[in-house]
Formats: C-alpha cells, sequence, structure tokens
C-alpha cells in the first residue's frame, strides 16, 4: 500500500501542509515505497508537475525508512497537478494536485543572471551579491550552527558560501556529526548509499539561510578531506550529484558551485568538472546559478553551462577583461580573509577588506567577504561560522545599501578612464580613489543633464553633498586623501 502526504517544505514532513504552497516555495510528495535491495540504486523516481500547457520534471530521492519523496518549487500561482513514474509500480502512476498562492512580502523568488553583468530576483527586484565565506559552518553541530545563524540575521550579507561535504583543514578538524554515507567503525564509506540524515540536517540549514533571504552557494567537491569524498569513483560522483540536486534544487535560494580550489582536487580531470557540470545543469529543472571556483588555475567560465565567474584573487586590474571575455557576472567569491591568522591568505586588515569591495565595485564586479581571526576554540568564521569580530562587516553593509540605491539594471565599468568607475551613463556614475587623491578633478559627464554630487568615506560611512549642480566638463573640489568615493546622480 503506498500512503501520499504532500507538505510544505517549511512543515515538518510528517505533518499535512494546512493549506496552498507559496509560490516559490516547496511542495513535497511523500510516498510509501519497496524497502528491500538498495533503493538508492536501484530505485528511480520522478514526477511530472502541470501547469496548464506546461510540463515540468523533477526527480525524487529516497529519503530512508521506506519513505520517498519529490520535491517542486512552483513558479506560477495557481492549479498544479502531478503524476508519478517509476520503475517500481508501488511508486508508479501516483497522482495528485496542488494550489501555489502568491509569494509573501520578502519572497522574490530564485535569483538568475539579469542584463548581462548582474543579477536578480524571479519577481524583478535586483539582487546585488554581498556574500561571505563559511565553508563547514553546517557541520560543527547544533550550538555553533545555531549561533551562526544568529548572527547572520543582523549581518550584511545575502549569499552564504559552503560545503555540502565536511571539511578538514587547518583551524579545522573536528568530526563532523553526520556523514553523507554510512560509515562502519574502520572509517570505510559505503558509497552504495546515502546518509539521509546527513542531508535532512543540512537541507534544514539551507532553509533556514533561504527564510533569512541568504542565498546559500553550495559546494558540492573540494580537496580539503580525510574521509574519501575527493576521490570517489565517477558513478558515485554522479550519483551524489544526482541526489544532491534532488532533495535541494527545489529551494528557491540554491546555487551550485562545482568546487572549492577545483585545481587543487588532483585526483578529477577537467573532463571531469565538465561532466559534473553537465550532470547537475541536466538533473536541476530550475537551472539555479552555476559556477566553479578556483585554486591557482582559471576554469573557462566562457564554457557554456556556467553561469557566472567565481573567482578566487585580488588582481582587479583583471575584472574588466573577464568581464568583456565571459560575458557574464563575476564575483571575487574570495579576495583572501580580514584576520590575524600566520597564513598570507588569511591576515588583511578591514581597511584593505573594505577598500577591495569597494575597488571591486568601481571595476563593475562584485566582491565577497571572509574573516580568519585567531580564536583559541578555532572557532574561525571562514571554516566555522559563530560570531564575527571584525570592522568590515558593518562597511559593507553600508556599501550594500548604496548598491541598493543605485540605477536597478546595475552598472558597468567605463573604459579609459584615468581611475576606477561604474555607470548608468546620462543617469549615474560611481568613481572610487583607493590608494590617492588629488585636491581637485575634471569631470565630463553628459551634456545637458545636472547632476548631485555626493563625497562618499567608505570608512567612515559618511556622505556629503557638495554644493551645487553639475553637468558636462567640471572640475570638483575634493577632499585630496585616499579612499574616497564620488558618486553623481541625476538630478529628477
Amino acid at each position: 500500500m503506498c500512503a501520499l502526504l504532500a507538505v510544505a517544505a517549511d512543515l515538518p514532513a510528517s505533518q499535512p501542509a494546512a493549506g496552498p504552497v507559496e509560490r516559490w516555495s516547496v511542495f513535497e510528495a511523500a510516498f510509501d515505497g519497496p524497502r528491500d535491495g538498495n533503493p538508492f540504486v536501484e530505485v528511480r523516481l520522478r514526477a511530472e508537475f502541470r501547469f496548464q500547457h506546461r510540463v515540468v520534471e523533477a526527480d525524487g530521492f529516497y529519503d530512508g525508512a521506506g519513505v520517498y519523496r519529490v520535491r517542486f518549487m512552483p513558479d506560477t500561482a495557481g492549479e498544479w497537478t502531478y503524476i508519478t513514474h517509476s520503475n517500481r509500480p508501488e511508486l508508479d502512476g501516483k497522482s495528485g494536485k496542488f494550489t501555489s498562492a502568491p509569494a509573501s512580502r520578502g519572497n522574490h523568488g530564485p535569483v538568475t543572471v539579469r542584463h548581462a553583468y548582474h543579477f536578480g530576483y524571479a519577481d524583478g527586484t535586483p539582487y546585488f551579491p554581498v556574500g561571505t565565506t563559511c565553508y563547514a559552518w553546517a557541520h560543527q553541530g547544533d550550538e555553533l550552527e545555531r549561533r551562526t545563524l544568529a548572527t547572520l540575521r543582523t549581518a550584511p550579507f545575502n549569499k552564504m558560501r559552503m560545503c555540502v561535504f565536511p571539511k578538514d583543514y587547518v583551524y579545522n578538524t573536528n568530526e563532523p556529526k553526520y556523514y553523507p554515507f554510512p560509515r562502519d567503525a574502520a572509517g570505510h564509506n559505503d558509497y552504495t548509499r546515502f546518509n539521509p540524515a546527513f542531508f535532512r540536517h543540512f537541507e534544514q540549514r539551507v532553509k533556514q539561510l533561504m527564510e533569512m533571504g541568504i542565498q546559500a552557494d553550495l559546494i558540492l567537491f573540494h580537496p580539503y578531506d580525510r574521509w574519501g569524498y575527493k576521490n570517489m569513483p565517477a558513478e558515485v560522483d554522479d550519483r551524489y550529484l544526482r541526489y544532491t540536486v534532488a532533495r535541494l534544487a527545489a529551494f528557491r535560494n540554491v546555487w551550485w558551485s562545482m568546487a572549492n580550489e577545483w585545481d587543487f582536487v588532483k585526483e578529477k580531470s577537467l573532463s571531469d568538472w565538465d561532466r559534473f557540470f553537465r550532470i547537475v545543469q541536466e538533473s536541476d529543472p530550475y537551472q539555479r546559478l552555476r559556477s566553479i571556483h578556483n585554486g591557482a588555475v582559471i576554469y573557462d567560465h566562457a564554457k557554456p553551462w556556467v553561469t557566472h565567474a567565481s573567482i578566487q584573487g585580488d588582481d582587479f586590474n583583471k575584472a574588466e577583461e573577464w568581464l568583456r571575455a565571459f560575458h557574464k557576472p563575476v564575483i571575487y567569491d574570495e579576495c583572501k580573509y580580514e584576520g590575524n591568522i600566520p597564513r598570507r591568505w588569511g591576515n588583511i586588515s578591514a581597511r584593505e577588506m573594505v577598500r577591495r569591495f569597494w575597488l571591486g565595485t568601481a571595476r563593475g564586479v562584485y566582491v565577497g567577504h571572509g574573516e580568519t581571526y585567531l580564536d583559541p576554540q578555532d572557532v574561525l568564521w571562514w571554516s566555522k561560522g559563530g560570531v564575527l569580530h571584525g570592522e568590515s562587516p558593518q562597511r559593507i553593509a553600508f556599501l550594500r545599501k548604496i548598491l541598493e540605491d543605485s540605477p536597478q539594471s546595475g552598472l558597468v565599468p567605463l573604459p579609459n578612464q584615468k581611475y576606477p568607475v561604474v555607470a548608468r551613463e546620462g543617469e549615474y556614475y560611481l568613481y572610487y580613489f583607493d590608494l590617492h587623491q588629488p585636491a581637485e578633478l575634471e569631470f565630463d559627464l553628459a551634456k545637458g543633464v545636472k547632476y548631485q554630487a555626493d563625497i562618499i568615506d567608505p570608512w567612515a560611512m559618511t556622505i556629503t553633498l557638495a554644493p551645487g549642480a553639475y553637468e558636462g566638463k567640471f572640475t570638483l573640489k575634493l577632499p585630496g586623501k585616499p579612499d574616497q568615493a564620488i558618486r553623481f546622480r541625476k538630478l529628477r
């Protein structure tokens, strides 16, 4: 006998849905099914979801204890129907329907690429990524994970880079509570099965980020591993990707990052990474954003399955070159870390972190935050989360507000300029002077348009209105000190 239970993702799986499923939220159908053999390998399940003339297919997954689930994100309000297809008769041909209600306030839908170099939500609201990195925060146990979530509620970040697999690296050598595959006493993984408890815990953290409006940039592979996950057989890699996509793709805040430092995973070839991209692309009915993060070697982000470039580095002089080469958004997800650890990548100052955010902005790209301050318990934000200690987050919040007040279609770098500047020509200009600034400077803006000039101090977080209105070619008196920005906005 097959029992059907339809639930909304924000309710416990054992509780019936109280009403319609909100647009861009998660509908879930759960079925009792076969327990014999190995359901993770032997049972196939998918469902067709229909809205009027449209059909969207989503893969199901085995969640242990004889329970099979299919998750689906409705992108249109109204009545949807579904029917299952399976190689097991107990799961085949099961049908049902549900109603999708309009999105509530704060639910803007998933993020996609817009205007070539920028991002936006499905409802048309612009999205400016202001991310941070906490690689292994979801593998630290409930107490520390709750502390991380509490920190994020008041932090400026709207994107979190985080690993699906546990991580083994300096300042992060503890064992996780959950493992993605069953393990015996000797530490051998059973790669023919998944551990549903691991994925239930992980997806709960993804859902909690979603409730806070934070995008979960999920890193699928990484080199910092002592459990064997970086050198799994190819068929296990592929099965892991499909299972992860089936479980998590319906959450509207999910992004896919194929790897952190892909070129340091020596067990994989370039063709493997291309295959991983294709598997994720083919398995994901919603086409979530897809990227891959480099160590020393830049992946070819111009490949069609890459939606945006994820860069490790701090050479912002390459930003415009990459924008032209890839014709996609570029995010410097790792530009080193504010902190004081004895590692070259983990001890830049807060001022330097803020400078890099502004310099990247003025070059037409986005920048990610990270923090690595020494801690007696080795709880460093970059890896384990916890609390933030640095001085950059509040100043990053200041920049985020400036970005969100800029033109919704995004800013693009102007070529052949003496100083970095992004603009929506004829409407808005944002200059940044990082290392020096003259006491006055000549500007040449669109003629016949009057502009208001604001002098911005990124560290002091002040905006000073320059007296008068400006148009065409003119000279403006400036503070004459480094790390200043000038904003020109068209007067209405």
